[in-house]
C-alpha cells in the first residue's frame, strides 16, 4: 500500500518513470537555455560595459540572478541525479525507494543552502535562510522566472545597442558631411542660423551615443501590456528631423551654386530622349499605317519648343549667374521634363499598340498549332483551313487585325471541339451490363 506523503501518496513506478523523463527533459532545456545565455552578446556586452543610470543598477541585481540561476541548477541536477540512482538500482522498486523518489520528485526534497543565494539577491528569494527544502517543480519554476527576468535586462540592452549606436554613427555622418558641405557655401557658426543650428546637432549626438552605451536600459520603452518592448527612438529620430532641416536650408544654397550644371545636363538628356521618342513614335506610326488596315493610330505631336526655350535661359541665368532666377526654374523645367518623356513615351506605345497586338495573336496561333500536332491532328483539314485562313490575315499587309482576331477566335474554338474528345477516349461500358 502506498505510504502517504506530505502532499499525497506516495508515486507508483510508471509515475515515477513519468516524473523523471518530464523532469530530465526540463533539465535538457534548462541547461540550453543557461548555456545560451552564456553566449548572449547582449550579455557580453553588459559584463564589459562601463554602465551607468537605471542600467547599472538592473545589471547588478541580473548578474546576481544568473548566480541564483546556476546555483539552483546545480542543485535540481544533483537532485535528479539522486532520484535516477535511485530508480536504478532494480527494475521493481520497494515502498520506500518509492517514498524516497516521491519525497525527491514530488515533495520537498531538495535542499538549497542560504549561502548559495548573493546577498545583493536576497530580494528574489525572500529573507535570507540557512537553507530551504524545496520540490523539483520549485526549483523548475524559480529558474524559469529569474532566467525570464534575466533575459528581460539582457534582450533589451542588446536590441537597443542593436538598434541605436549605429544608427547615431550614421546620424553623426551625415551631419558631418552636411557640416562640411555647410563650411563650403560660408554656412558657419556665428555667420548663419544653420551654422549654429548644426553645431549643437552634433554635440547632442555625441552625448546621446554616450548615453546609449552606458545606460541602454533608459532607452527601453516597455509594450503597454508589460510583454516585450522596442528600443526608444524619440530622441535619435529629433535629431534626424534636425538634420533634415539644417540639410534643407544648406542644400538651398548648394542647390543654386553648385548643382546648376548636373541638372541642366539632365535636363538636355531627358528633353532629348523625349524628342527621340516622339521621332520613333512618328516612324512607328507611319510603319502602322502601312502594315495595320482599318486601325484608328492616334497622331504624334512634336517636340515641346516652349520647354526648349525655357532651357535656353535657364543657361543663360546659369551664365551670367542668376541664381535667384534660376531655382524656380530648374524646379519647373525638372517636372515638366519628366511629364514630356512620359507622354512621349505614352504616345509610342499607342502608336505600336495594333503592332503589339498582331505579335500577340501571331504567338497564339502558332502556340495553339503547335499543341494540335502534339496531339496528333495536324492533318485534320478543318484544322488546316482554320489555320491558312488566320496566317494568311495575320501574315498579308495591310493586316485587318479585326478579320485577324476573329479567325484566331474560330481556329481555337475549333482546336478545343476536336482535341478535347480524342483526350477524353472511347467510354468503356463492359461493367454497366449493356
Amino acid at each position: 500500500m502506498a505510504v502517504a506523503g506530505p502532499s499525497g501518496p506516495a508515486l507508483s513506478r510508471e509515475e515515477v518513470d513519468r516524473a523523471l523523463a518530464r523532469l530530465g527533459e526540463e533539465h535538457e532545456a534548462i541547461e540550453s537555455s543557461l548555456l545560451a545565455l552564456q553566449d548572449h552578446s547582449g550579455r557580453r556586452l553588459l559584463e564589459g560595459a562601463e554602465l551607468t543610470g537605471a542600467t547599472k543598477e538592473r545589471w547588478a541585481e541580473t548578474e546576481q540572478a544568473i548566480s541564483l540561476l546556476w546555483a539552483h541548477f546545480d542543485a535540481y541536477t544533483d537532485a535528479l541525479t539522486t532520484a535516477r540512482t535511485l530508480r536504478g538500482r532494480r527494475r521493481w522498486p520497494t515502498q520506500t525507494e518509492l517514498n524516497e523518489l516521491t519525497q525527491l520528485l514530488r515533495d520537498s526534497g531538495v535542499t538549497v543552502a542560504g549561502a548559495t543565494v548573493p546577498e545583493a539577491a536576497r530580494g528574489l528569494t525572500g529573507p535570507a535562510r540557512l537553507s530551504e527544502q524545496l520540490s523539483l517543480e520549485q526549483l523548475l519554476a524559480r529558474m524559469n522566472d529569474w532566467y525570464a527576468r534575466t533575459m528581460e535586462v539582457v534582450a533589451a540592452a542588446d536590441s537597443v545597442w542593436s538598434a541605436l549606436p549605429a544608427r547615431i554613427d550614421l546620424l553623426a555622418a551625415e551631419a558631418q558631411r552636411v557640416r562640411s558641405l555647410a563650411h563650403s557655401v560660408g554656412v558657419r557658426p556665428g555667420a548663419h542660423p544653420a551654422g549654429d543650428d548644426l553645431e549643437e546637432l552634433l554635440d547632442g549626438l555625441t552625448a546621446l551615443r554616450q548615453q546609449v552605451v552606458s545606460d541602454p536600459l533608459s532607452f527601453w520603452s516597455k509594450d503597454a501590456g508589460g510583454r516585450g518592448g522596442r528600443p526608444d527612438t524619440s530622441r535619435y529620430d529629433r535629431s534626424g528631423m534636425a538634420l533634415e532641416e539644417i540639410r534643407r536650408e544648406v542644400e538651398a544654397v548648394l542647390h543654386v551654386r553648385d548643382d546648376a550644371d548636373h541638372r541642366l545636363l539632365r535636363l538636355r538628356d531627358v528633353l532629348s530622349r523625349a524628342d527621340r521618342t516622339l521621332t520613333e513614335a512618328r516612324s512607328a506610326r507611319g510603319e502602322v499605317l502601312a502594315k495595320i488596315a482599318a486601325s484608328e493610330v492616334p497622331a504624334v505631336s512634336g517636340a515641346s519648343a516652349a520647354l526648349h526655350e525655357q532651357l535656353a535661359n535657364a543657361a543663360e541665368y546659369r551664365r551670367t549667374g542668376q541664381w535667384h532666377r534660376l531655382s524656380p526654374l530648374l524646379d519647373s523645367l525638372e517636372s515638366s521634363a519628366d511629364e514630356e518623356l512620359l507622354r512621349a513615351r505614352d504616345s509610342l506605345t499607342a502608336v505600336t499598340a495594333p503592332l503589339a497586338v498582331r505579335a500577340e495573336l501571331r504567338g497564339r496561333l502558332d502556340a495553339y498549332r503547335a499543341k494540335v500536332s502534339r496531339h496528333g491532328m495536324a492533318e485534320d483539314l478543318l484544322l488546316i483551313e482554320r489555320y491558312d485562313q488566320a496566317r494568311r490575315l495575320l501574315w498579308s499587309a495591310p493586316c485587318d487585325l479585326r478579320a485577324a482576331e476573329h479567325a484566331v477566335l474560330r481556329y481555337q474554338q475549333a482546336v478545343a471541339e476536336t482535341v478535347v474528345p480524342r483526350q477524353a477516349g472511347p467510354v468503356d461500358h463492359k461493367g454497366d451490363g449493356r
